[in-house]
């Protein structure tokens, strides 16, 4: 009851959605009230650094072939925004969580989930979590004894590492268009080759990509027994249809067939905002999120074809990691010969980062009229976290 009580005044406040602050009340009242709220709920964690929130929604839709879900797709994955969502939801409902990476191990103890699903591990707020390897070595001594059934991107050699000494792991092969931060072997330090074919194994121990228990095949889930799953999905590119498959075999532990969870997948058309367009002005504009190197390989593969001009909104705030040097291992030579227009309060830097890349950029600070400046009917967006959340607030 507190918790809901102080969510609904902040709603009322207009001082946001009230799934985080309703938490901290939670917690602050009682540090232990996770494994409490999760009494009675089936959990399943999601976590990973890119594609949780995607992953959560579309693991939500095949549980809720079932009944009611207990989820939080607003994006709240620190423990307060898991309390605020356990305490919200129906009770005895199964639970889809995302979790923030460098807290699976706290909350897993806490809640002791059925099923704990793992998509990749990357450089992602270089101010905090700069080192993948260490993030990789805490999922590892937190999973060891769990009890869960551990759904893991087998194409990620971190993310093998993390669940390598879970009892009950299900391996995916769905594929690892980033590699420069898996390049170093986590069990020996040696040096980790990737074949094109998707394999990948350590050339100086024999740490390599374990035996798939399903993978992607096109648009199809397929497995050993040759059993197909097609994916009929409404959000856009490869990594949708990667995460709709960790998010498939992670709700067969709740009894979900495949073909009605990818059935129910396909009702998902957005994601908090992701993959929708919305008016600015007399411009349509199509909003993406991509807030690391990893995210934006996939972004490339879901940008509309020149001549739409793209918007890239960047900051640097605490949510995004204070540090955006990253920018420089982004291939943005791929939007080379087409309008790019700069913005957010990191305008500056990463107009430099797009000169070097042979495009001479627009820069316009304020998000919203770089739309405007982009001079076309219709526009792609790209922002990091907090300038796509400020993006989306602004022109809901």
């Amino acid at each position: 009851m507190l918790g809901g009580a102080v969510s609904e005044a902040s709603r009322r406040l207009g001082r946001g959605g009230g799934s985080v602050i309703g938490g901290r009340a939670i917690l602050a009242v009682d540090p232990e009230a996770l494994a409490g709220l999760s009494r009675g709920h089936r959990v399943a964690l999601v976590s990973g650094t890119n594609g949780k929130t995607t992953t959560t929604s579309l693991l939500r839709a095949a549980l809720a072939t079932n009944g009611p879900v207990v989820t939080n797709m607003l994006g709240a994955n620190l423990p307060p925004g898991v309390a605020s969502a356990l305490a919200g939801g129906p009770a005895g409902a199964p639970a889809a969580l995302e979790v923030d990476e460098a807290w699976l191990g706290r909350v897993a103890e806490a809640t002791h989930p059925v099923a704990v699903a793992l998509l990749n591990l990357s450089r992602d707020q270089l101010d905090r979590n700069n080192e993948v390897r260490r993030l990789a070595s805490t999922w590892r001594a937190a999973l060891e004894h769990s009890a869960a059934t551990v759904v893991a991107n087998a194409d990620d050699p971190l993310v093998v590492w993390g669940a390598g000494l879970a009892g009950d792991v299900r391996w995916v092969g769905v594929g690892l268009p980033w590699t420069d931060d898996a390049a170093g072997c986590p069990a020996c330090g040696g040096r980790i080759s990737f074949d094109p074919g998707g394999g990948w194994a350590c050339g100086s121990c024999d740490f390599t990509r374990p035996r798939l228990d399903a993978w992607l095949e096109g648009r199809d889930l397929v497995d050993p027994y040759g059993s197909r799953t097609a994916l009929p999905m409404s959000l856009p590119g490869r990594a949708n249809r990667a995460n709709a498959a960790i998010a498939i075999v992670t709700s067969e532990v709740f009894g979900v067939l495949r073909p009605a969870a990818a059935s129910a997948m396909e009702s998902v058309s957005d994601v908090v905002g992701r993959y929708s367009t919305v008016r600015a002005g007399g411009t349509e504009a199509r909003l993406l999120l991509a807030k690391n190197p990893a995210g934006w390989l996939e972004v490339f593969d879901v940008l509309r074809p020149a001549p739409v001009p793209v918007v890239v909104s960047i900051n640097a705030r605490i949510a995004d990691g204070r540090d955006p040097s990253w920018l420089w291992d982004v291939p943005f030579e791929r939007l080379a010969g087409r309008v790019v227009v700069a913005s957010g309060e990191r305008s500056r830097d990463l107009a430099v980062r797009l000169r070097y890349a042979d495009i001479e950029p627009l820069r316009e600070p304020d998000p919203i009229m770089a739309i405007a400046a982009a001079g076309a009917f219709s526009v792609d967006v790209v922002g990091n976290y907090t300038a796509f959340q400020d993006i989306r607030t602004r022109l809901a």
